[in-house]
């Protein structure tokens, strides 16, 4: 059975004292369990939430795909490995939008990080105006198509798969839990076209967009999502935990 993995993603925020402090909170109330807990940090905080973090996993949100070179202001998998970074966000809606991401790099990154043995979070997710096109899946399943081109099967069921509408990140707004599960469940099929269905149902498929303590439960009810990758709802120590204890 696939565990459920709900991670937070901090994006531009937290200073080292907020993360020091937000761990020393959180780490009292998350106990072992059948959730794997993780938060992506800024670069400046990842050494801050690795020493301070306990049973909570420390994710970077963006890394280069080449080991070194003239690439200014770049973040080399060498350098999290380091100091103990074990997964990786990529390919989030807002490093395409802004920052020039691309299905090319999405993969690189991809390939680099197995090859380093770290765990690549990949993202994907639509527009509204792709959505409302009624092109949602074909979009998606296009995304995932060029993110695990000339991935193999073992590698593969080592990546986290995120699908996080484009609509429904920090705007209030939330796909249904059957949305959302009918994309997952899209995601799903189709990576058993790309490998076969056995590998397709141990492939982690979180939710992401507007996730927050009244609709996890809800959300990891659905039979193809397996978690959460969650922005502002996690800078709130209370309803990160009350996130990853959703079943308790």
């Amino acid at each position: 059975m696939r565990k459920k993995i709900i991670f937070g993603n901090w994006k531009m925020n937290g200073t080292n004292a907020e993360v020091k402090a937000f761990l020393e909170l959180v780490n009292k109330n998350i106990e072992k369990s059948d959730v794997i807990a993780g938060l992506g940090l800024p670069f400046t905080a990842l050494q801050t939430g690795i020493d301070c973090a306990k049973n909570v996993k420390i994710a970077a949100e963006n890394v280069h795909f080449d080991k070194n070179g003239a690439y200014t202001g770049e973040i080399s998998i060498q350098m999290l490995k380091e100091i103990g970074v074990e997964y990786v966000i990529i390919g989030h809606s807002e490093r395409r939008e802004m920052f020039n991401e691309t299905d090319v790099t999405v993969n690189l990154k991809a390939k680099a990080l197995l090859e380093n043995k770290m765990i690549p979070i990949i993202c994907c997710g639509e527009t509204l105006q792709t959505k409302e096109a009624g092109q949602t899946i074909a979009f998606v399943n296009n995304q995932i198509n060029k993110a695990y081109e000339n991935i193999s099967k073992v590698d593969a069921l080592k990546t986290i798969i995120a699908y996080e509408p484009i609509w429904a990140i920090g705007t209030g707004k939330t796909a249904t839990a059957q949305d959302a599960q009918d994309v997952c469940l899209a995601i799903r099929q189709n990576l058993a076209k790309i490998y076969d269905q056995t590998t397709a149902d141990q492939i982690t498929i979180q939710y992401g967009g507007s996730v927050k303590p009244g609709n996890i439960k809800e959300l990891m009810e659905q039979p193809d999502i397996d978690g959460a990758l969650v922005g502002g709802a996690s800078l709130i120590a209370d309803d990160y935990v009350a996130l990853i204890n959703y079943s308790k």
